[in-house]
């Protein structure tokens, strides 16, 4: 039996880590074409223009919402054109996921700025493609990772603390996603089984969590940075990256997936909705109520969803939520990777379930 573990080539962390990137990148080629978030280009217009200019040139191009086919063309289109030599993607995930498929299409290496730490996109090869709506529509499984990730702790903190929060959602999801590939021998997202060390990364992940989320959320409402949010924001990035991608995925992504078909949805971030699937993956598979409790209580302390409403679904019907459950379970979804049979009927009870199990305990939360 083969098992295989995936890395990115340089992972870089740290305050101002970002004077690095020009020199970093100097080292895969002299001309760059930086994909960046509309939201943070005027920011970082400056620092490519200065710092990063010393060592090479940079054509800087806004992308345009969601991670589909038809930006992906858009921006491979461009990039060609101006004979790039290096694609950077800098921004939140879906930049990030964009980037990284264009750079897929015009076989160049690609680096990750993230300048949130809301989702483990950035050491991944994977690209999650949407419709132009927003609605999910494959992954697009790549090659290799990224050859660059540059997290400056510096810019992760000064973005709303949401971003931190949901990063921390969607890092919830590893440990219990690869332990349950472990359980099945289901393959990871190379289709081999996962590594012992893909599964201790996704074990640490969740410790990480336990142990400094509620800390780094601290410190990031005050915009500072300590060795929490430091450890925080190495888990939301490389351990849930390493650990999903190389330990495998399962529940709680199919669930998000599902999610994706309520326009209702679409607001709240990805780990967000990673969250709700996690904590009905734990009633799906019948994990002990301490197990449940302590990710609930993580949840609640941290600022997760525990509850449909938490994510915009509290006049959802049963008829539009046994259409999340039909999507969870579609052919190819990651929700077969359980070591249990599952069905539509039995993410609907779980979804139910954990939408009731969250009310309860926010009404006893609110008694003490």
């Amino acid at each position: 039996m083969i098992s295989t573990t995936l890395f990115p080539g340089r992972y870089v962390q740290g305050t101002d880590s970002i004077e690095r990137l020009g020199l970093e990148l100097s080292r895969f080629g002299q001309k760059v074409f930086a994909i960046c978030t509309p939201s943070v280009l005027n920011k970082m217009l400056p620092i490519l223009e200065n710092d990063i200019k010393k060592f090479i040139s940079v054509n800087v191009e806004k992308f345009n919402k969601e991670c589909s086919d038809e930006e992906i063309d858009r921006l491979s289109f461009i990039a060609k054109k101006n004979k790039s030599e290096v694609i950077v993607g800098i921004g939140g995930g879906k930049t990030i996921d964009t980037a990284k498929a264009v750079a897929y299409k015009l076989t160049l290496p690609v680096a990750i700025v993230p300048t949130i730490a809301s989702s483990d996109a950035p050491c991944s090869a994977l690209s999650v493609i949407y419709t132009q709506t927003g609605e999910f529509k494959r992954y697009l499984i790549l090659p290799k990772n990224p050859d660059l990730v540059l997290v400056d702790t510096k810019i992760i903190v000064q973005a709303p603390v949401r971003f931190l929060v949901s990063g921390m959602g969607d890092a919830l999801a590893t440990w219990f996603e690869a332990e349950s590939c472990k359980i099945k021998y289901a393959g990871n997202m190379t289709g081999d089984i996962g590594s012992i060390t893909a599964i201790a990364l996704a074990k640490l992940c969740y410790k990480t969590l336990i142990e400094y989320g509620y800390s780094a959320k601290l410190a990031c409402e005050a915009h500072v940075i300590t060795p929490a949010l430091e450890h925080i924001v190495e888990a939301n990035t490389l351990l849930s990256g390493l650990g999903f991608e190389s330990g495998g995925l399962a529940t709680a992504h199919a669930i998000h997936n599902g999610l994706t078909v309520l326009e209702q949805t679409h607001k709240y971030f990805h780990g967000e909705k990673v969250a709700i699937g996690t904590l009905a993956s734990l009633f799906l598979t019948d994990k002990p109520m301490d197990v449940i409790n302590k990710a609930f209580s993580f949840c609640e302390t941290v600022g997760l969803p525990t509850t449909l409403e938490d994510i915009g679904l509290s006049d959802i019907s049963d008829s539009a939520l046994m259409k999340v459950a039909e999507l969870t379970c579609a052919e190819g979804e990651t929700i077969y990777n359980e070591s249990i049979p599952v069905t539509p009927e039995m993410v609907f009870s779980a979804l139910k379930t954990t939408d009731s199990f969250g009310k309860s305990r926010k009404i006893e939360n609110k008694k003490k």
